[in-house]
């Protein structure tokens, strides 16, 4: 059987960690099927080599038979040769079990995470995904060679067993009572390990989270000079983490220690019992012989008996976390009425922000969270009594929602990939880098967070709307739309200095979250993203914070006339962006206080005056360099 990383991966049982253990074995019942068949011939044959030494020694060596000694040897090669080529053939099919497993587990939770969209962050933190996708995914893939050498051990454990009584009963029931009785030994630290495990995930998640939230925050925390403050609680963190490792470890090593000492005293038990027996004339030198090797033998069946409960004990807690993800539902969505045909008001009661269609609407606020909460609001994103047009937002259908109100988050994932697929674009043009214009690439840029000089954008500018500006009659290039599209939303991100710096332009690599980019050359790119998806409703926060007062101008005027005619709302305390709003809403404890132009509130308003005090000196240098 093929496996297909693409394939749908069916609906997992969410009913518990074994349940969903049983579901993978399911989903690819004949290949687990096929690798117990395999483990089980593999590890039974291994026991026949101890019965084909018997034989040839009994009717061979003691009668001194050449014939019959040669044949029995002949039996025992032909059976090594075999058993080699059934234990490849069963190590082949265990690294498909787990492949499989690994490949349909990865697919249910990313397919999980799609579907909970923007109720993922809510509802689980970034390390408990994280702690899943590289820790736990590993686990259960690895805890499904149960199938395969957990159960050809039991096969080989009862084979065994049957040939050591046609040797002594004795001996046979020693065997056969020995297993059971290390598993009663055993299952209480397999249980201590299971809450031990659990709760070292429980702690690797939340510190992992942590580190997500430092590695994206430190700029902050060094300019508060918090810096050293965290890094003492993440130490902290650390320790008991790696103090809970330790306790992990304890357990882990007990049972590691349990499982070697414990059957090898078995096993000496065993051997000790047939040489009495052999020596007091009650078995042959040959079953004597069969027995040692039979207690050989019976050294992989134990081995991975032990194993197996171990990778149990973790592949179940692992499962646990797993099936708890899967069990997340996203927001409901009960809406059954249509959102307005036409381009309506948007309105939310909680802080009396209205916002009117087709305008660019500004709201300014001391605590930017009070912004992104209203942005929220409006794009049902949190729960809330805001409308649209006459109709509540909780009514329309959440698909409608999403696709015409689009929010622009300023730390928006950026995935690794060419610069092309990074900004999304919509179709390969005809030249260029991913259908770029070749003057989007140009050797030796350095510029990082200002537009290219004059003349250059410019020349741009005069491109950007070659073909948006054409008559719809004109037969155009092939990609012409797409590379208009793109050029347009570039431009008016003034971006188009990002590609021409990079080597390759839209086709260069960027790692992910574009951190090969300056702060800068990120927000651009988010913003030409943005741009690029053309929305009847564009929510913005903070689009132009980490540009200069130059930059920021030119964005400023570009997005103002990019979006002519559109609905978009600014979350920002820019006076170079606020200048250009046709409405600013002043918001105070997340109510709208004051409402009007920007220089009416200036002139006006005292608190907006001395929110936005990068003020009048920064508007005019935008208006200099516009």
């Amino acid at each position: 059987m093929r496996i297909d990383a693409y394939e749908d991966p069916g609906t997992p049982d969410r009913r518990g960690g074994w349940r969903y253990l049983a579901w993978l074995v399911r989903r690819q019942w004949p290949r687990c099927l096929a690798g117990a068949v395999l483990a089980s011939a593999w590890m039974v044959l291994l026991a026949a080599t101890p019965y084909l030494m018997a034989r040839a020694v009994d009717h061979g060596l003691v009668p001194g038979d050449l014939g019959a000694l040669a044949g029995w040897t002949g039996a025992m090669v032909a059976v090594g040769a075999v058993n080699a080529w059934l234990g490849m053939l069963r190590h082949r099919t265990m690294t498909k079990v787990r492949m499989d497993a690994n490949f349909r587990t990865v697919k249910v939770v990313v397919g999980q995470a799609t579907r909970l969209g923007a109720a993922l962050r809510g509802q689980v933190g970034t390390g408990e995904v994280v702690t899943i996708g590289v820790g736990d995914v590993q686990t259960i893939s690895t805890t499904l060679t149960a199938v395969g050498p957990g159960i050809g051990a039991i096969v080989a454990y009862a084979a065994v067993g049957g040939l050591m009584l046609s040797v002594s009963t004795g001996l046979a029931l020693v065997v056969l009572l020995g297993v059971p009785v290390l598993g009663v030994l055993l299952g209480p630290l397999m249980g201590r390990l299971q809450g031990r495990e659990a709760e070292y995930r429980e702690r690797q998640s939340v510190l992992t989270a942590r580190i997500g939230d430092l590695a994206g925050g430190l700029r902050v925390l060094n300019g508060l000079g918090g810096k050293g403050l965290v890094a003492d609680a993440f130490r902290r963190d650390s320790a008991r983490l790696r103090a809970q490792g330790y306790r992990v470890g304890a357990v882990t090593s007990w049972i590691q220690a349990l499982g070697v000492g414990l059957p090898m005293l078995f096993l000496a038990l065993v051997t000790w019992l047939g040489a009495r027996q052999a020596a007091q004339g009650h078995i042959s030198v040959g079953e004597l012989v069969s027995v040692y090797g039979y207690v050989v033998a019976l050294g992989w069946p134990v081995a991975f008996l032990i194993e197996m409960g171990h990778q149990l004990s973790r592949g179940v807690v692992a499962a646990r976390r797993v099936v708890a993800f899967l069990r997340l539902e996203p927001a409901p969505d009960d809406g059954t009425r249509d959102a307005p045909a036409e381009p309506s008001v948007l309105h939310d009661p909680a802080s009396g922000v209205r916002i009117a269609p087709g305008r660019l609407t500004a709201l300014v606020t001391s605590r930017p969270s009070d912004a992104t909460d209203v942005l929220d609001r409006l794009a049902r994103y949190a729960p809330s009594d805001a409308t649209w047009g006459d109709v509540p937002l909780t009514d329309i259908p959440l698909p409608q929602i999403r696709a015409r109100i689009l929010v622009a988050d300023p730390e928006a994932d950026l995935f690794a990939g060419t610069l092309s697929d990074v900004v999304g674009v919509p179709e390969a043009g005809p030249s260029g880098a991913g259908g770029v214009d070749v003057r989007h690439r140009r050797a030796g840029a350095t510029s990082h967070d200002t537009p290219a000089d004059a003349d250059a954008v410019a020349e741009t500018e005069a491109d950007a709307y070659t073909y948006a500006d054409a008559d719809a009659d004109t037969e155009r290039p092939p990609g012409a739309d797409g590379l208009a599209k793109l050029t347009a939303a570039l431009h008016a991100a003034a971006a188009e200095d990002v590609v021409r710096a990079l080597p390759e332009g839209l086709d260069t690599r960027v790692a992910a979250q574009a951190r090969d980019l300056s702060g800068g050359q990120r927000q651009r790119v988010r913003l030409a993203r943005a741009l690029l998806t053309d929305p009847e409703v564009l929510l913005a926060a903070e689009p132009t914070s980490a540009l200069d007062a130059h930059t920021e101008a030119t964005v400023a005027d570009r997005l103002k006339r990019a979006r002519q005619g559109r609905t978009t709302v600014l979350a920002a305390t820019s006076p170079l962006l606020l200048a250009r709003a046709d409405v600013v809403h002043h918001l105070v404890d997340g109510k709208v206080a004051a409402s009007g132009t920007h220089r009416e509130l200036l002139d006006t308003e005292p608190g907006y005056r001395a929110l936005v005090a990068r003020d009048d000196e920064g508007t005019e240098e935008g208006e200099a360099t516009r």
